[in-house]
């Protein structure tokens, strides 16, 4: 693929239909993800991440509603996630945190890197605080 920014489309749209082998094919073999869910390196990596966001939400749907298209290094995107939390989540100190049934949605953005028609480096920034709240997790009184 030529064009980087029909490369971007390509891994909403893999995103959206949960296909994990789609996405993938839009990463290089050495990328990095960088997103508040941690940091993945190379394939295996990014495919385990992604596989459990489909698993946390499995009607996770992204909105890519403002694409800096005059800027190419790196590509910067603006979207909405909105999904279900029917699965278990991985919390931050290691703790799973089981389905809840409730519903969320949340703003984020997203730079990519992309380098002979693959994306190299994939960071991803939203609010934690506004996930987790949706989820019914409140932040606790310091210890000691």
């Amino acid at each position: 693929m030529s064009d980087p920014w029909q490369v971007k489309r390509q891994l909403t749209d893999a995103l959206n239909e949960h296909d994990l082998e789609a996405v993938l094919e839009t990463f290089a073999p050495d990328a990095v993800l960088v997103s508040p869910f941690g940091v993945a390196e190379g394939h295996e990596q990014i495919g385990w991440m992604y596989e459990q966001v489909f698993k946390s939400f499995p009607d996770f749907h992204l909105v890519a509603w403002y694409e800096a298209v005059t800027c190419h290094t790196p590509l910067m995107v603006e979207w909405t996630v909105t999904g279900t939390h029917l699965g278990p989540l991985l919390l931050p100190d290691g703790r799973e945190l089981a389905a809840t049934g409730r519903p969320v949605t949340f703003r984020g953005t997203c730079a990519s890197f992309i380098e002979d028609g693959k994306i190299k480096t994939h960071r991803e920034y939203f609010d934690q605080l506004e996930v987790y709240s949706q989820l019914g997790l409140r932040l606790a009184e310091p210890v000691g």
